[in-house]
């Protein structure tokens, strides 16, 4: 079985990432700092024609909510037609993209997605900014952008309430805000700010119940590392993950919880749950970062017949997933075309076209056998050469 060299390395270096991006798809960077997509071959976005989400996404019902509690709009329901995307290029309309960190694969879609989109849609891009996520850092920034005079401002805020003031202030100001997995405090949808994108986070946590019943054939005892914190995004994955278990695996038993609040919580959680619970089969992480962590925490335990499942697709759990390893699989966001739809409801605003306040991704379930596959449907890239490597 091939090993990920330093899961510890990677994951020291994924801690500075901050408690809501575990609802980011917190796929780590390389081992320099450096995205692994960065490097890579990406999809081209067709130049003319309407402007929809990747038809390969597959068809499926969205189980999470929004975060005052609407039922989803899947994305793939949205679409700017060719006389909408021109008289969007006759606004000659200008965004920033204000996000909460920019060092990491999700980011780098998301932004990607965004600015190739904007392109298409003939909307300058003035400002990327990272908050590097400190709140009073992404309201500098916001500060900063605002007075650049900007038509839209994408963003996932930091933090709810700190940053909630300076949100508004872009809102009554005239801006077309649209968020990114969770909205500031207080800010009302359809008024405040268009609308909110995010993956299923139920869907994902679904996926990763599925892969945990389907390796462990239906029965054995595991344990649930969850996010111990107040964040919507996270709690519904751990939600959905326990609810599909005991409804569809009822000889799978959850008998040890506990919590994380950090992602570099994983390896000392893990560790824990595996000395008093010896006989554990498998173990469910709330995302990939602190899943590295539990990883690591098995392979020191001599747990190697562990099956660990998690969300977000990164490069360490994928690689880990393509070599047969301990990470079985999980269930991913597509945060390539969450962008893309970030930047058509940005569209929908100036063309004064009613949008869906909650609109969300489908999860896809990520397996050894697709894992290739998954890797482009959910960065637009092809996977790194050391996950092609693994799964030959």
């Amino acid at each position: 079985m091939k090993k990920i060299g330093s899961v510890v390395t990677a994951a020291a270096l994924a801690g500075m990432l901050v408690l809501t991006g575990c609802g980011k798809q917190d796929a780590s960077s390389s081992a320099n700092g450096k995205s692994e997509t960065s490097d890579l071959k990406t999809q081209e976005s067709p130049k003319s024609g309407p402007i929809t989400i990747n038809p390969k996404i597959e068809d499926k019902e969205i189980l999470g909510k929004g975060p005052y509690g609407e039922k989803a709009v899947s994305a793939k329901t949205l679409k700017l037609t060719e006389a909408e995307i021109a008289k969007i290029k006759k606004g000659n309309y200008k965004a920033a993209i204000v996000m909460h960190y920019t060092g990491n694969d999700y980011s780098t879609a998301q932004i990607r997605a965004l600015k190739a989109t904007f392109k298409r849609m003939g909307v300058k891009v003035i400002a990327v900014t990272d908050a590097q996520f400190k709140a009073e850092k992404q309201v500098s920034d916001i500060e900063t952008v605002l007075a650049k005079k900007p038509d839209i401002i994408v963003s996932v805020p930091v933090d709810r309430v700190s940053t909630a003031g300076a949100f508004k202030k872009a809102a009554d100001a005239g801006v077309k805000v649209v968020f990114v997995d969770g909205v500031a405090n207080d800010l009302k949808p359809g008024k405040d700010y268009v609308s909110v994108v995010s993956g299923d986070n139920s869907g994902n946590g679904a996926a990763a119940a599925e892969v945990m019943g389907e390796k462990l054939g239906g029965k054995g005892k595991i344990g649930v590392i969850y996010h111990d914190a107040d964040f919507f995004v996270t709690k519904q994955r751990s939600d959905e993950f326990e609810k599909t278990i005991k409804e569809k695996y009822p000889k799978i038993k959850i008998v040890a919880r506990a919590g994380i609040s950090g992602p570099n919580d994983g390896e000392k959680v893990a560790s824990g749950m595996l000395t008093k619970y010896r006989d554990l089969d498998g173990l469910f992480v709330i995302w990939d970062v602190p899943a590295e962590g539990a990883l690591a925490a098995a392979r020191t335990a001599g747990k190697d017949n562990l099956v660990v499942t998690t969300t977000d697709l990164g490069t360490n759990v994928g690689l880990e997933i393509a070599s047969g390893g301990i990470v079985k699989g999980l269930g991913a966001q597509l945060p390539y075309d969450q962008g893309v739809a970030e930047a058509m409801l940005a569209g929908y605003a100036m063309l004064g076209k009613k949008a869906p306040t909650y609109v969300a991704a489908p999860a896809v379930k990520v397996t050894k056998d697709n894992v290739l596959e998954s890797w482009r449907l959910v960065y637009g890239a092809d996977a790194p050469d050391v996950i092609k490597d693994a799964a030959k």
